[in-house]
């Protein structure tokens, strides 16, 4: 079920319809915010649009970065996986030869 959660972005009242919570979206308005109040006052002669797309590039490019390092710590993790169900091999090989041997000792006396 959406709610309308009322924001204030740069200045401006937004009704956003949405099925997250209201303090998440609230928490995203406000960072926004000041993301946009900050771009604003350190190039004071972007107009609002060009300081919300400047705004938008920056999130975008931290969203690409974030599923770039997302997407090599599942391929790291995949890879340790690999290395685990090696060494559990491994180790169950070596117990056979190990209980192999013990049982031909067993015999040898």
């Amino acid at each position: 079920m959406k709610n309308t959660i009322k924001v204030k972005v740069g200045g401006m009242e937004y009704c956003i319809h949405s099925d997250d919570d209201e303090l998440y979206v609230k928490t995203l308005a406000s960072e926004l915010d000041r993301r946009l109040d900050t771009i604003a006052k350190n190039s004071p002669f972007l107009s609002t649009t060009m300081v919300a797309v400047f705004a938008a590039l920056e999130a975008y490019d931290n969203e690409k970065k974030q599923l770039r390092e997302n997407n090599e710590l599942r391929m790291e993790l995949k890879r340790a996986l690999e290395d685990t169900a090696c060494a559990k091999l491994e180790a169950d090989i070596l117990k056979r030869k190990l209980a192999y041997y013990e049982k031909e000792n067993e015999n040898d006396y």
